[in-house]
């Protein structure tokens, strides 16, 4: 154990479509495999999800299995951070691929720049059609507001990176994450870090690929989430990460009043978000044909939407809330 100087920590719930090439990811990484610990920390799956890992576990002697009855991935992390006795925390998610030299670029990146928080932007990639054309909205400007961890090729500081690693010193000194938030947990750690005068970096140089959700309904319900919990975010702190986290909720308000504004008033705005949903959907280079990028049109508005829904129901949900 006294060997062991990275911890990888993968919280997992139903993974049983990604689980098998995540760890076949972390399995051919050039890291010696004699200094890494692989911590699975599992929500109470239901599918085939702990068969799967503990085929693994079987094989591999530095791959084990942690139980999360509390469910949600802010408890998974803090666990998996407990149990780790690794000097370096690398998190990991179980819908994403890793490239072989991950593990070591994030150790290389703690070491070498003056950051707390090392990490690659989130390239989103698909197996299906429908994954394909969200893919291309993780990667737009009109979706997601242009953040520096959404640009495939930017290295420099950022306010916040795809997943993320940290000495394990450190991230225990900052309280580890915030339990009480479900969903934007690294936002709120990422601020946290920037209150405390430290530094997040990001390289193409680590490089992964994530898959995000495969449905449109899937696709509601997880902004929807983040809407809701981004309120908490910020109310914590006094302050939005970006400007940016603030249009959606105001674009549904607008088409709230639209319905009692007359059309002389309403239409010109509802005319241009159309066109710029149209502008940005077809110069996506993510997608080469015209029925994808209607889709996209519509991905978009879907983003917006139940971020927008999502963000007011916060407002209502923590307005009396002490944090």
């Amino acid at each position: 154990m006294e060997n062991i100087c990275v911890s990888i920590i993968i919280p997992i719930l139903n993974e049983e479509k990604y689980i098998s090439k995540c760890i076949e990811s972390v399995l051919t990484q050039d890291y010696p495999k004699k200094n890494l610990e692989l911590l699975l920390i599992d929500g109470e799956s239901e599918d085939n999800t702990i068969k799967i890992v503990n085929e693994y576990i079987n094989k591999y002697s530095f791959i084990r299995l942690l139980s999360n009855s509390r469910k949600t991935v802010q408890y998974a992390l803090n666990i998996g951070i407990s149990n780790a006795v690794g000097k370096y925390i690398v998190r990991m998610d179980a819908h994403a691929e890793y490239a072989d030299n991950y593990v070591s670029k994030c150790i290389e990146y703690l070491e070498k720049t003056d950051a707390v928080n090392v990490g690659g932007p989130m390239i989103a990639s698909w197996k299906n059609n429908a994954q394909r054309v969200v893919a291309a909205a993780y990667h737009s400007d009109f979706a997601l507001g242009g953040g520096k961890n959404h640009k495939e090729g930017y290295e420099g500081y950022a306010d916040t990176v795809f997943l993320g690693a940290f000495k394990r010193d450190y991230i225990v000194s900052m309280g580890m994450y915030d339990e009480r938030l479900p969903r934007s947990e690294d936002d709120d750690l990422n601020f946290r870090i920037s209150e405390n005068g430290d530094k997040i970096f990001i390289t193409p140089e680590i490089k992964s690929k994530y898959y995000p959700r495969s449905s449109y309904k899937q696709l509601f319900k997880q902004y929807y989430e983040y809407g809701l919990w981004k309120v908490a975010v910020i109310k914590k702190h006094k302050r939005p990460a970006r400007i940016s986290h603030l249009v959606p909720m105001m674009f549904v308000a607008f088409l709230l009043l639209s319905m009692f504004l007359p059309k002389i008033l309403s239409l010109p705005i509802i005319c241009a978000y159309i066109l710029l949903d149209a502008y940005y959907s077809f110069k996506s280079p993510y997608l080469d044909n015209f029925i994808d990028k209607i889709k996209l049109i519509y991905v978009h508005f879907i983003i917006h939407i139940s971020y927008g829904l999502g963000f007011w129901h916060g407002i209502f949900k923590f307005i009396s809330t002490k944090w």
